[in-house]
């Protein structure tokens, strides 16, 4: 009787897995990614299981064409979605990347990015008082330097070249706004470039470059090689700042419903994954050091990935446990005022030239309305509001003590009193007459899935 009961348990399961699999409309599909830890959420739901318990077979790819390729093939369809930097599919839908409306659905982490520099130039900064060992670094010393090139050139002044790793990338505005922090004009003081992630160490040991903002494990690929060290992570300089974001095209959502639910439950299943133990870290770093993956060492992917960031060379790593945030402190949530914060950046160094409604814009690329349905299907915790302020909480501050309130949005980009706008304040006012209007309500600061990630284990609630 037990027998036939369980085969017939066995039975009703195979026909519910079965209906569930037939509400997809799409289930074999292609992801992109680039070479880099925060892929993680990405590859942890294909080698976990996530993406096939959810009845989908997933073809995890890893990009050789940089953020460039990610785009095209997203915008082709050839990747049904791809890993993306936060600024992407905001430019795309803009029409100054590629024309297409984008989406992010998701975010898959905060920070993981450092600003790297070469041995040389920091012996001539280490000239001007630069005092390596303090956190959080600004480029005071940077400033002096340049200004010291400048006089001894005059009209010959050469600028200092920096590699980041694409136009509208986080890595692209973090480095400016910590140079910009100490008055360097990021445009007419040095040269910023473009060059995909992998290659910044080789670029920079080769002398094309003085350093780089970008993310793991190719800052402490050279700090390993002592061929420089990490002056700041973006976590210096915003805490718990917005990074990557799963992208896919608007079209792609409304023809595959279900197939996008599961695609963004299964990735949310696999950052609760990450951030749910310190072993869980450990075992992803050993994924990731795969060839196919981000192919680098397990003891230089576990430098960022297990707490601590190794700033120096030759020196020992300091704890770090938010260098890697996936899933605590709300960090899958995609945050109109983070999208938002992009778009600031982008009139703040010239690379919209006309007025747009930031927030009818970050509303057609960023969907929280879709993440709430996923978030309650795998008890995903969300936050009060779409809408924050960021610079007023612990563990969410500016290392220049400024505040981004999504309702002052023009004022905060023309208030640095460096920025390279091709777009009068008085336009960009009259375009988002909606400012003063927003719902922005802080969030508590919580580690409900573990304590990976998490700032100290007494906020840890699982």
């Amino acid at each position: 009787m037990l027998k036939k009961l369980v085969g017939i348990g066995l039975g009703l399961s195979l026909v519910a897995t079965s209906l569930l699999a037939a509400e997809l409309e799409k289930k074999n599909l292609t992801i992109g990614f680039i070479a880099l830890t925060d892929c993680a959420p990405i590859v942890i739901a294909k080698e976990e299981g996530f993406f096939k318990k959810n009845g989908l077979n997933v073809h995890v790819v890893k990009e050789g064409g940089g953020w460039p390729g990610i785009q095209q093939k997203v915008i082709s369809g050839q990747y049904d979605f791809a890993h993306a930097l936060a600024g992407m599919p905001i430019a795309a839908t803009l029409g100054i990347n590629g024309n297409a409306n984008l989406q992010a659905v998701m975010s898959l982490d905060f920070n993981g990015n450092g600003i790297t520099f070469g041995n040389k130039i920091i012996k001539e900064m280490k000239k001007y008082g630069m005092d390596a060992t303090k956190r959080p670094l600004g480029s005071e010393a940077l400033k002096k330097y340049i200004d010291a090139k400048h006089k001894a050139e005059g009209k010959n002044y050469q600028p200092l070249s920096f590699g980041m790793v694409h136009p509208f990338s986080t890595h692209n505005y973090e480095l400016r706004y910590w140079m910009a922090s100490s008055g360097i004009k990021p445009d007419r003081d040095t040269t910023i470039k473009p060059f995909p992630p992998p290659t910044m160490p080789s670029n920079l040991i080769a002398g094309n470059i003085e350093g780089y903002c970008v993310g793991e494990p190719w800052n402490e690929r050279i700090v390993l090689k002592r061929k420089g060290s990490t002056l700041v992570t973006n976590y210096d300089i915003w805490n718990n700042n917005p990074e990557k974001v799963l992208q896919t095209r608007a079209d792609f959502i409304k023809k595959y419903p279900e197939t996008t639910k599961a695609v963004m439950k299964s990735i949310l299943q696999a950052q609760m994954w990450l951030d749910a133990s310190w072993e869980h870290r450990k075992e992803a770093a050993k994924i990731l050091s795969k060839p196919n993956y981000v192919k680098a060492p397990v003891k230089v992917l576990e430098k960022s990935m297990t707490g601590t960031f190794q700033y120096l060379k030759g020196q020992k790593s300091e704890p770090n446990p938010m260098f890697n945030v996936f899933a605590n402190d709300y960090a899958a949530y995609p945050f109109y005022s983070h999208g938002m914060w992009f778009i600031t950046q982008m009139y703040r160094w010239g690379q919209i030239d006309k007025a747009v409604d930031m927030k009818k814009v970050i509303e057609s690329v960023y969907r929280p309305d879709l993440f709430a349905e996923v978030a309650k299907e795998v008890g995903y915790t969300l936050p009060p509001s779409p809408w924050k302020i960021d610079g007023i909480d612990k563990y969410n501050m500016f290392m220049d003590g400024k505040v981004y309130d999504p309702n002052k949005a023009v004022e905060y980009i023309f208030s640095t009193g460096i920025d390279e706008s091709k777009v009068s304040e008085a336009n960009l006012k009259s375009a988002n007459t909606w400012e003063g209007t927003l719902k922005t309500e802080q969030p508590a600061y919580v580690c409900p899935y573990g304590p990976a990630g998490c700032a100290d284990p007494k906020y840890v609630t699982k």
